[in-house]
């Protein structure tokens, strides 16, 4: 695109340029011929015999014409470029019009000059109908690259979208199956709950009033926490909500465990503790027993 600028600004000052070549060619010509050229020279015509009787007259010495012509030459300056032009013939016993050989050399020149300067011109026709081609055919090509790119990030799209939806799919079936199993184990551990629930009650039905075990206490307790879920009319929302509130209670719990096992280690710590104070204690106390003991005896 910016090659066919360029042509299009400076093609009117190539063609200018040529134009002045041309004039200046052409004054170069007719100076070089004005300069070369001798002046008109009448050849004299064949005169007719005459009778024996006349006295011939005599002819003029063929040689005075080159004499002049060379002196001529030799006062007038030389030029520095002279062209390779052979000298027209001269047709004996005719006036030679050097004036009429010089207007049909000019007229040849122009004519040359005149078939250059189309030739020129077809020759940048050509070159511009070329680069407009070659222009027209690089758009062609970066708008099918454009287009390539266009359908290319399209498929690419659309295969990113389809792998998140199989992705999607899959994790919501392995969420679904998970949340399947953990109800048939939920509702398993009811079932065995109740099941021990009313063994216990027939137990404690025919012990009466006999206290409860601390491992009784337990399961009681784990019987009462671990709730029957009914979660098979819930939806999605509904679902999303109840796995929040487990997540909570969950986390709940572990918070509870680990204030328990932290507590537990500081009992068991301040226990140590107190049993070597008490273990010391026992030492000292034996300790001194035993030196009163000596000092009686003394």
């Amino acid at each position: 695109m910016h090659a066919c600028r360029y042509f299009s600004l400076f093609s009117p000052l190539i063609h200018l340029l040529i134009l002045v070549y041309a004039i200046i060619y052409f004054f170069l010509l007719s100076f070089t011929y004005s300069i070369i050229t001798p002046p008109e020279v009448e050849v004299p015509a064949p005169e007719e015999e005459e009778p024996a009787e006349v006295e011939e007259e005599p002819e003029p010495e063929p040689q005075e014409a080159p004499v002049e012509e060379e002196t001529t030459d030799e006062t007038k300056p030389k030029p520095k470029f002279m062209p390779n032009i052979a000298a027209p013939k001269i047709p004996e016993g005719e006036k030679v019009d050097f004036d009429d050989i010089h207007r049909k050399r000019q007229e040849k020149d122009l004519s040359e000059l005149q078939s250059l300067i189309e030739a020129h011109f077809i020759q940048r026709k050509k070159d511009e109908e070329e680069l407009i081609a070659l222009v027209n055919r690089i758009e062609k090509r970066r708008t099918e690259r454009a287009e390539q790119q266009r359908i290319r990030a399209d498929k690419e799209k659309e295969r990113q979208t389809r792998l998140a939806e199989e992705k999607e799919r899959r994790e919501q079936e392995e969420q679904r199956k998970k949340q399947d199993e953990d109800a048939k184990k939920k509702k398993v551990l009811t079932n065995k709950t109740h099941q021990y629930g009313g063994i216990q009650q027939k137990g404690e039905g025919r012990k009466g009033a006999k206290k409860q075990t601390e491992r009784e206490k337990k399961r009681k307790i784990l019987a009462e926490r671990k709730k029957p879920l009914n979660i098979d009319h819930l939806s999605e929302d509904k679902l999303k909500e109840k796995a929040s509130e487990l997540w909570q209670w969950m986390m709940q719990l572990e918070a509870e465990k680990f204030d328990l096992s932290e507590k537990l280690k500081r009992q068991k710590y301040d226990m140590n503790v107190l049993q070597t104070r008490i273990n010391e204690q026992q030492k000292f106390a034996k300790g001194r027993g035993k030196g009163k003991v000596g000092g009686r005896l003394r």
